[in-house]
C-alpha cells in the first residue's frame, strides 16, 4: 500500500528562509493550484501549469527536517491556496509530529477549513491575504475570479477571535488599490493585531501587462501604513 505521505502534491520546497516567518528560520512547502487568478501573482507556474513542476517527495523533506533538527524552527505551507487540499490537516499533523511549528499562507476563502485547522491545533501562525475592500465586484476584478467576500469576512472574524498568532496582508498594486481602499480594509480589520502592506513587484507576474505598472514609492507605502495604524495595532510595510 502506498504511504499516505507520498500523496501530498508538493510542487516546491525552500529548505530555509529568514523572510517568510518573521523571527523564525523556516522551510516553505508549496502546494499547487488556486481559486484566484490575481494578475500580479508571482506563482504562475504553480497555478497555471503545476503538472510541469516536479513533485517533491515528503519523505525527502522529512529527512531534511530531521537532519536540521534544532535549527529549523517551523514550516510555512504556501501556494497556490493550500486549503484546497483535503490532506492539508494530515500534512500539518505530520510536520507537527517532527516537533516543528506551522504557519499557513491563505487567501481566506475557506473559513470552514481554517476553523478545523485551528480547532485541531494544527496551526501556530496564519498569514491571510486581503486583496481589496470587501466589495464583491472589486474583489472579483482584482482576483480575476468569482470572489465570495462573505467567506473572506468570516475568515477575518475567525482569525481575530481565534487566540492564535496571525497577520493580514495586502499587496498594494497601484492600478487596483488606492489610499481610500487601504483605509477601507484597515477599517474592516479594526482591532487586528498585525497588518502588513506589501510592495508590488512588476517582475515575473501572472499577466505580462503587469510589468508595465509602476509600484508606489516607499514613502507612499509608509504613508498608507501610518494611516492604517489608526485602526490596527501593528501596521508596517514590507518589501520597500
Amino acid at each position: 500500500m502506498m504511504n499516505k505521505e507520498m500523496t501530498y502534491p508538493i510542487k516546491g520546497f525552500n529548505p530555509h528562509t529568514f523572510i517568510d516567518w518573521e523571527g523564525k528560520i523556516a522551510s516553505v512547502i508549496y502546494l499547487p493550484g488556486c481559486n484566484f487568478k490575481c494578475p500580479f501573482c508571482h506563482s504562475s507556474a504553480l497555478i497555471r501549469e503545476p503538472e510541469s513542476l516536479t513533485t517533491v517527495d515528503y519523505e525527502y523533506i522529512k529527512r531534511f527536517f530531521r537532519e536540521k533538527r534544532g535549527w529549523i524552527n517551523g514550516v510555512v505551507i504556501g501556494g497556490g491556496e493550500p486549503t484546497l487540499y483535503e490532506d492539508l490537516p494530515a500534512l500539518l499533523a505530520d510536520i507537527k509530529s517532527e516537533g516543528l511549528l506551522t504557519k499557513l499562507d491563505t487567501n481566506g476563502t475557506n473559513p470552514a477549513v481554517l476553523k478545523r485547522l485551528i480547532d485541531e491545533e494544527l496551526l501556530d501562525y496564519v498569514a491571510m491575504d486581503i486583496k481589496a475592500p470587501l466589495d464583491t465586484r472589486m474583489y472579483s476584478n482584482i482576483t480575476a475570479s468569482d470572489a465570495d467576500v462573505a467567506a473572506i469576512k468570516q475568515s477575518i472574524d475567525l482569525l481575530m477571535s481565534s487566540g492564535i498568532d496571525y497577520e493580514f496582508r495586502t499587496t498594494v498594486v497601484p492600478c487596483f488599490l488606492q489610499r481610500k481602499d487601504i483605509l477601507s480594509i484597515a477599517q474592516t480589520i479594526k482591532g487586528a493585531e498585525r497588518y502588513v502592506l506589501q510592495q508590488f513587484s512588476p517582475k515575473d507576474t501572472m499577466e505580462e501587462s503587469m510589468g508595465e505598472v509602476k509600484p508606489y514609492s516607499a514613502d507612499e507605502i509608509k504613508q498608507f501604513a501610518q494611516m492604517a495604524s489608526e485602526f490596527v495595532k501593528n501596521c508596517f510595510a514590507r518589501g520597500i
